[in-house]
């Protein structure tokens, strides 16, 4: 890993916390959603309903099965300047950039719906735009990165 730019370290250092932390509040709810509640990652149905809840393991579940497994090969193929690497970790920037819009239309949506009640938006302001501004960076650093 020696003789890696910035850039390089701009993306794997995020990507890694990042994919540890889906890991923590993603993949374990996928599993079990109440533990998630109980862990703090996920809201219970009391705060956002039963479709709330459906829509929030739902996320969790494909987490699991489709972005985590791309992340995680993405940023291994990525380190080892492999072609299928790039491609895999593009898509899984793309899926970086996605989500987390998705979530903050929805949680905007959602605002004055009867049992609706999260005590706070202002960590989804601050933390899901970022994800997305990495994101896209991410994949522009992707796209512009020296081919072997």
């Amino acid at each position: 890993m020696k003789n890696k730019g910035t850039g390089f370290w701009m993306l794997h250092v995020p990507g890694w916390l990042l994919l540890l932390y889906l890991v923590y509040a993603q993949v374990i709810p996928a599993f079990d959603y109440e533990l998630g509640v109980a862990m703090g990652t996920q809201e219970s149905a009391q705060q956002i309903t039963e479709v709330g809840t459906a829509f929030w393991y739902g996320f969790a579940f494909g987490d699991l099965v489709i972005y985590v497994p791309l992340l995680f090969l993405g940023l291994v193929g990525h380190a080892k300047k492999r072609v299928w690497g790039q491609i895999t970790l593009s898509a899984a920037l793309g899926i970086t950039i996605y989500w987390p819009v998705v979530c903050l239309a929805a949680v905007v949506s959602a605002r004055d719906a009867a049992g609706w009640n999260l005590a706070s938006e202002s960590s989804y302001w601050v933390v899901l735009p970022l994800i997305s501004l990495w994101g896209l960076w991410g994949l522009w650093i992707v796209a512009h990165a020296e081919r072997r």
